[in-house]
This record gives C-alpha cells, sequence and structure tokens, in this order.
C-alpha cells in the first residue's frame, strides 16, 4: 500500500472516531499513535518512540512531552497531543517549548489527533519559533500535503532537507496569506503597482483611486476562479468512450454581460452545483447570472428556470436558496461551499422538472452512481 494509501486509510478511522473521543488519552491512543506509526516509527519500541519521555528543564523538574521520536537514542521529534478537536493556540504548546530547548530534537508537533502543526527553530537557533512551518489536516490535505508529510516518515527522514523545505513553506505560506488579504481588500500601493501601466501620466486621486481598487479586486478574483475552473475542467471531462456530440464543454461563458464577475466563492458553488447535476444535463445548460443580491443559478440560461439562487453577498454568513415544486424559494444557511454537496438530491430534482422531451438532445448518458 503506497503511503498516501496509508493516510487515506487512517483519515477514513479518524473521521469515524474523532466525535467518540473525549479524553487526551483516548486521543493519543487511537489517533496519534496511528499517525506516528504511519510514520514509519515503532510506537512500541520505547528506544524508537518513547511516551512521557521527561527531563529537567531550569527550576522545573520532571517536565514530560507526550512523545518523542528517537534515532540513535537521540530525540529528532517531539510531540505534545491535546484532547480530539481541542484547541491548538501556541499558549497551549509550553511544555513542547521548553522540552524543545533542552533537547537535540529540531521538530516539535502540537496535535487534536486531526490537525498536525510542525515547529521548528528557523528564527532563533534552538528556541522553537511560535508559527509552525507546515500544517497537516488529517482530514483535509492535498496531495503535495501528503508529499510533505512524508519527509518525515523513518525511511525518507533527512534533517538538512527538512529544514531546506521549512524555510520555504514558512515564507511561501506567509505569502500566501498576504496575497490571500490582498484579493479581499487590495491595498492602495498594489493597486498602483498593478495599474501603474493604464495610469502613465494620471493623478492617482480618490475617484481613480476607488475605481482601480475594485477593478483589481475583480481582477484577482477572477484569476482565482480561472484556477479553480483549470482544476474542476479535469473532473468534468467526460469518458474517451463518448462520442463528440456529446462532449462536455466547460468553456460556455458562465456570465449575462460583460460587468458581472463572479467572486471566487460564487465561481467555486457554481461549479460544484454543475457537478452535481452533471449526471443529468451538461454542465453548458446551467448557468450564472447577476442579480441585485444573489447569484441565480439557472437552467437552460432561463430566468423562469432557477435552479437555486447563491446569497453570498456577505461571505460570513452564506445562504443558499432551493426551490420546490410550486417555485418557492426555501434559504437555507450553510457554513461553506462544500455543504451545497448534502443538497444534491434537491438540485437534481429541479432540473430534473424542467427537461422536456425537446430537449433530450441536450441530455448525456446518466453515470453510474
Amino acid at each position: 500500500m503506497d503511503f498516501i494509501d496509508q493516510v487515506r486509510s487512517l483519515a477514513s478511522r479518524v473521521a469515524i472516531a474523532k466525535d467518540l473521543l473525549q479524553t487526551e488519552e483516548a486521543t493519543k491512543n487511537a489517533m496519534v499513535m496511528p499517525f506516528i506509526q504511519l510514520l514509519g516509527y515503532n510506537v512500541f519500541d520505547p528506544l524508537e518512540v518513547t511516551p512521557e519521555l521527561i527531563a529537567d528543564v531550569g527550576t522545573k523538574k520532571g517536565e514530560k512531552v507526550d512523545y518523542a521520536i528517537l534515532k540513535d537514542g537521540k530525540p529528532i521529534m517531539l510531540f505534545e497531543c491535546k484532547k480530539s478537536g481541542g484547541d491548538l493556540n501556541i499558549n497551549h504548546a509550553s511544555q513542547l517549548f521548553r522540552y524543545f530547548h533542552v533537547t537535540e530534537a529540531r521538530f516539535g508537533v502540537l496535535t487534536n489527533g486531526l490537525m498536525y502543526r510542525f515547529f521548528t527553530d528557523l528564527e532563533k537557533p534552538n528556541k522553537m519559533d511560535e508559527k509552525p512551518f507546515f500544517e497537516f489536516n488529517i482530514l483535509d490535505f492535498r496531495d503535495q500535503d501528503v508529499e510533505e508529510l512524508k519527509k518525515f516518515a523513518k525511511t525518507a527522514f533527512d534533517l538538512e532537507n527538512i529544514l531546506v523545505t521549512a524555510n520555504h513553506l514558512k515564507y511561501t505560506r506567509a505569502i500566501q496569506n498576504t496575497l490571500a488579504g490582498w484579493m479581499t481588500n487590495p491595498p492602495e500601493d498594489f493597486v498602483r503597482l498593478v495599474s501603474a501601466e493604464f495610469l502613465a501620466g494620471k493623478h492617482f486621486k480618490n475617484a481613480v483611486k476607488d475605481q482601480f481598487t475594485l477593478i483589481t479586486k475583480h481582477a484577482f478574483q477572477q484569476l482565482v476562479g480561472d484556477k479553480i475552473n483549470e482544476r474542476l475542467k479535469g473532473a468534468m471531462t467526460p469518458e474517451p468512450a463518448l462520442s463528440p456530440e456529446v462532449t462536455v464543454s466547460t468553456d460556455t461563458p458562465i456570465s449575462v454581460g460583460e460587468a458581472f464577475v463572479p467572486s471566487a466563492i460564487e465561481l467555486e458553488a457554481f461549479q460544484v452545483i454543475r457537478a452535481i447535476v452533471r449526471p443529468i444535463v451538461k454542465p453548458a445548460m446551467v448557468s450564472i447570472r447577476d442579480a441585485a443580491s444573489y447569484c441565480a443559478i439557472l437552467f437552460d440560461d432561463n430566468n423562469r428556470k432557477p435552479i437555486c439562487r447563491l446569497r453570498f453577498n456577505n461571505e460570513n454568513k452564506l445562504v443558499i436558496g432551493l426551490f420546490d415544486d410550486k417555485k418557492d424559494e426555501e434559504r437555507i444557511a450553510i457554513a461553506s461551499v462544500d455543504d451545497i454537496f448534502d443538497f444534491a438530491d434537491r438540485l437534481k430534482a429541479c432540473v430534473t422538472a424542467y427537461l422536456k422531451p425537446s430537449s433530450a438532445k441536450d441530455l448525456i448518458e446518466p453515470l453510474a452512481s
């Protein structure tokens, strides 16, 4: 079994157990120890994985760290554990900080069995950084995350290689956070920079600044939306066996009017809805339009055939409007775009109701469920 398959297997078990574990000890036994074992370390060999490792730190005697992974008798990685789903605030890692200082270990891991935060000493030698350089969520990870995690496995562990990676990951993450902030609220200097070519000789007064700030924000969001489109495009491409006449296109324009630019979260939701109803109709038959207080998701680009409404004007309070057979709208608050999958049956039923014999040529063969 490949490493990523082992990670997926553990993730499926953790998803079932996470709400049943009420104590730190139960979390360690059911979630953290299997994670350490996943990395190839023998949790039953105290010369390789030592639980409750004790050390004296200054005036503090008998300090313990939950687990220490050893190599040649010396700690290389320390684990501090909290109960399943517990807070991982850096203030809860005091023992990890102290023990990191008095051992040769270069990596500290703070975990609640779901999230694993990896720390090292990039800022000051032998003093653990306050911010992790890598985070791994066992229930929400990418292939790239698994590749980074694999570097900590027993068979691949290389201190210098990981430290180089750690430095890269730390600053990459910091830049990503900065760019994420700029996407929703681009600073003036950034707007000046990206619009300099178009504003040559013009004064950057309030009206111009406001105009190009809005344009920059929309351009940023559209760029992210395009990247999401590219990633989903492969998943929405039909099997090679399908004939050219029923090829599913994802390049169909998704807006009416050049002024409308869906936000990144609206575009992500739109693509989720397209994917949900793809077993029934071509994605190209599902379109998005702007309205005063919502985005309308329509069948066949027809205002009289609404599939749902995305009321995402406040990204801190997402609401989806679903329709019954009388076209009455029910507004439902959702926590994230992923929650739309919970309403797949209703969305499919709505689209099915709009289908008529005359539109049969637009159907694609139902996919196996």
